[in-house]
């Protein structure tokens, strides 16, 4: 039986499913890099905060420092009171007007967002800027939260939240490493024209592959790249991982049913298909811990230790 964990709210699934396109152009866009320790001083004392990247906006909320948010951007979809605020557009296509114009005292970014051209008018503009780190495994989210208390000011309630959200990734990564044999997970980002866009290395879902115990059936590119049918047939997945961006899933399989090369897959053959919200899943935040476990229990089911 299929499994889809949890339900994507339809406003979630149209933010992901518009922002393919646009998340895979930027892939190789160089990455800005944070402003001074002026800058950072200056967010920590700023009041009108605008968050861009999910995993911002939801550290921004753990800390209990939600009070000084005046925006996020699209993918600030966690906790639901974020929805509250106003949206300023997707992460990689920012304009530099529609953050400006609320008059903003302090802007947080997550490293990758862009395009280029509208974050160098964002670190020209006299704005503290600060850009907080991204990387798919569990020192880049404690790094996250680091950067993010220390450019909030709130370095204690920081150490504070990473020493948690430590101990809870860690009991993940525990719950699986008595298991020998380990599922083989593709991760297809889309289905266009009957393509599978799947993830290689570097990514964030084969960094959640990774933490809830599952082996990434690509690892011969980094990125996301179209795969072959032969390439699919090769890859044998156990699993096969996908956001949930709402729709006709029992459709969506019957797809994958008649695919020349994903018919031929275990996977798709025993039905393991699972799809999860796209911000749960890959924003590795203070939730990634919870998402592995998730993952876990879909790939191992009881074998998976409480």
């Amino acid at each position: 039986m299929t499994l889809f964990l949890p339900n994507a709210r339809t406003r979630r699934a149209a933010m992901w499913a518009a922002a393919v396109a646009l998340t895979l152009a930027a892939l190789a866009a160089p990455t800005p890099k944070a402003h001074s320790a002026e800058d950072v001083a200056g967010v920590a004392k700023a009041k009108r905060i605008v968050a861009i990247g999910g995993s911002v906006t939801e550290i921004v909320y753990a800390l209990g420092e939600e009070g000084r948010l005046i925006a996020r951007d699209s993918t600030g979809l966690y906790p639901p009171a974020a929805l509250a605020l106003p949206d300023i557009g997707y992460m990689r296509a920012i304009s530099p007007e529609n953050v400006l114009g609320i008059n903003p005292d302090g802007i947080l970014t997550i490293e990758g967002s862009g395009p280029p051209e509208a974050i160098e008018v964002l670190k020209k503009a006299s704005v503290p800027f600060a850009t907080v780190p991204e990387k798919f495994d569990e020192a880049g989210i404690l790094e996250k939260i680091r950067v993010v208390g220390t450019a909030l000011g709130v370095e204690d309630k920081a150490a504070k939240l990473s020493a948690e959200v430590k101990a809870d990734i860690d009991a993940a990564i525990a719950a699986t490493a008595g298991i020998v044999e380990r599922k083989r997970v593709l991760f297809i980002l889309s289905m266009q024209g009957g393509k599978a866009l799947a993830s290689g290395t570097d990514t964030a879902a084969d960094g959640i592959i990774r933490m809830a115990g599952g082996v990434n059936v690509i690892s011969e590119f980094p990125g996301y790249k179209a795969l072959t049918d032969e390439a699919i047939v090769t890859a044998q997945p156990d699993l096969i991982l996908m956001m949930d961006r709402g729709g006709d899933h029992a459709a969506a399989n019957a797809d994958m049913k008649a695919h020349p090369a994903l018919s031929q897959t275990p996977a798709v053959q025993n039905d393991a298909i699972v799809r999860m919200d796209g911000a749960y899943l890959l924003g590795f935040g203070p939730r990634t811990a919870a998402a592995a476990r998730d993952l876990a229990k879909a790939l191992y089911g009881d074998r998976v230790l409480n």
